[in-house]
């Protein structure tokens, strides 16, 4: 069996169960390809998003790429850009990318179609920064709110709390402000589509906007988005059900979360299984586990393959697929998390800055030929 429109109508995730999944491919490895509903994956490698802080106005540029492209050249299965913001009040730093008007299409279009020449997919990940927004970039100032002189604009958040004491005081979003967020992913889902991108992710990790309504520490409303379990996962709900109307069926979508922010009394692994259950059935195909960046205090045990329980529990629990990240460096520890069942997809975010042809690299280190690009390949053959 493979995914197809008739199994996503028939499990209402558009992904194989583990069952079907291990009879699919019997002998999977990091290097082994993906299919999700109709699009398919060469291998298990992740391009991570990763803010480059780099963009005029929201405009993707020449950076952007060769940026992304050189990853696509490099061997990587699935690309995805930066967090990419669905208004412009919803940017973290004046140099984000941004697809909340129609005039962003084309420069992204241009950055789709040289990925999928180059064998690769292409990815958007939607964000609104929330309360994180309206910031320097991180060289300057990591959190620091700009200043009026700077630009600054007024950020929105489920309640009136800061980030911490250098960010900007947010204002509580109103029900009219929501169901605006809601129509804004909307409109970049459709616009991601026009663009030509083949695979969504909804951004609900690392503090931003969505995080902030799922946890309990952010999120101190007192109406249907706020309190309860289910009115906190309420808002994240209502765009994956509004942008899976919007986008062809066929489509894949992800979802980031973080899976616990690492302090008491936040949101946590056990939220974030039941925050899965609930979303599968609305049609999330994946969710990539991240963690932390809701608190900025928060002690963070960071090492190696420090976030990839997360998503084994989730990967074990849920009828979901799930993407593993978190100081991932070395292609057989890559490839272990794959074989081991630990999680579907390898994202990949440091190490693609160091080394662009990781995944080429992997494939080298996996015993598999590497797949040069032609004008590449000729010359390294030759010369062995």
């Amino acid at each position: 069996m493979t995914i197809n429109e008739d199994a996503s109508n028939k499990s209402g995730t558009g992904c194989l169960s583990q069952a079907e999944h291990n009879s699919t491919y019997p002998e999977f490895d990091l290097l082994s390809p993906l299919k999700i509903r109709s699009v398919e994956l060469r291998n298990r490698i992740v391009v991570s998003p990763m803010c480059q802080y780099f963009a005029k106005d929201g405009f993707a540029d020449d950076w952007h790429l060769v940026h992304l492209g050189s990853r696509a050249v490099g061997g990587a299965g699935l690309v995805f850009t930066e967090a990419t913001a669905v208004t412009a009040q919803g940017r973290i730093s004046p140099g984000d990318l941004g697809i909340w008007s129609d005039q962003h299409i084309e420069p992204l279009a241009r950055i789709v179609k040289f990925i999928h020449r180059m064998g690769a997919v292409s990815g958007i990940q939607l964000a609104h920064a929330g309360r994180k927004a309206s910031c320097l970039p991180p060289w300057e100032g990591r959190g620091v709110g700009l200043t009026e002189e700077q630009g600054a604009w007024s950020v929105v958040a489920p309640s009136a709390i800061a980030f911490s004491d250098v960010s900007p005081v947010p204002e509580e979003l109103d029900q009219v402000g929501i169901k605006n967020i809601i129509e804004s992913f909307r409109l970049a889902a459709k616009r991601a589509v026009t663009a030509g991108f083949k695979i969504i992710e909804i951004h609900s990790a690392h503090g931003y906007l969505l995080h902030e309504f799922l946890s309990p520490l952010s999120n101190k409303r007192k109406d249907n988005y706020g309190g309860s379990l289910e009115n906190r996962m309420r808002l994240l709900s209502e765009i994956v059900i509004s942008i899976r109307k919007i986008i062809p069926p066929d489509m894949p979508l992800f979802v980031r979360i973080s899976a616990t922010d690492w302090t008491d009394n936040g949101w946590d692994l056990d939220q974030s299984i039941a925050l899965a259950k609930h979303i599968a059935p609305l049609g999330v195909d994946l969710v990539d586990v991240s963690s932390g960046g809701l608190v900025a205090s928060a002690k963070i045990p960071v090492s190696r393959n420090y976030q990839v329980p997360f998503a084994a529990a989730i990967h074990k629990q849920v009828e979901i697929m799930t993407g593993a990240v978190g100081l991932i460096t070395e292609p057989e520890q890559a490839n272990d998390i794959i074989v081991s069942g630990q999680a579907d997809l390898v994202f990949i975010a440091r190490e693609f800055l160091r080394e662009p042809y990781w995944a080429l690299k992997a494939q080298q280190t996996l015993n598999q030929e590497p797949a040069w690009p032609i004008p590449y390949g000729y010359a390294v053959r030759r010369h062995k």
